[in-house]
């Protein structure tokens, strides 16, 4: 089995997560943020990846510092689960509609972190306490830690909670892709011989 366990201390955030790569999508995440609990158990569902998160920050500020760590955190426990990566398809994509939105999810895991964010919310999109805009700065955190190419986006939708539901789904199910073992797959997945 490919697991991780990270925990990551600092004066604003404490987060511990454990991740299976290998998983039935069971998951286990409290975060003190309930917008992101559930797209982080919808993600875990989706990608068939078993993950657990008990993370505490200074939400009394703002969410920024919890769900930008929470996003480096993943980062390093998918990379280190990952191992070798010898064996991977490297490559993952979904598309995920939500009811009238649609949500596009590209990955490579190629040693190379790169973002890119293609995503509009409604103007005055908030949900309940949550702001979307955390959405792009947790995939940053996410991509940069864990040495990925990742590409995000919606093309159209009117609900912002269905947007990021969209999003957070895809991206379970791009994951799942990418990092899942293909047996014709010889070592690394590259011609340079290293990822």
């Amino acid at each position: 089995m490919r697991t991780a366990r990270i925990e990551r201390k600092t004066k604003e955030t404490d987060i511990k997560m454990t991740i299976n790569l290998d998983g039935e999508g069971k998951y286990t995440i409290h975060t003190s943020i309930p917008f992101l609990d559930h797209m982080l158990s919808l993600m875990s569902k989706h990608g068939l990846l078993d993950l657990r998160i008990k993370a505490k920050g200074d939400i009394d500020i703002d969410f920024h510092h919890t769900v930008e760590d929470i996003g480096i955190v993943l980062g390093k426990a998918v990379k280190q689960a990952l191992g070798d990566m010898k064996g991977i398809t490297r490559y993952g994509q979904a598309s995920v509609p939500m009811d009238e939105a649609l949500a596009s999810v590209c990955i490579d895991i190629s040693g190379r972190p790169y973002l890119v964010y293609k995503v509009e919310f409604p103007k005055r999109s908030k949900i309940k306490n949550f702001e979307p805009d955390l959405i792009e700065d947790f995939l940053q955190a996410f991509a940069s830690s864990c040495r990925i190419t990742l590409h995000v986006q919606s093309p159209y939708g009117r609900n912002t909670h269905h947007i990021i539901e969209a999003i957070f789904k895809a991206l379970g199910r791009a994951l799942k892709q990418a990092v899942s073992l293909d047996p014709r797959v010889k070592g690394v997945p590259s011609t340079k011989k290293v990822i």
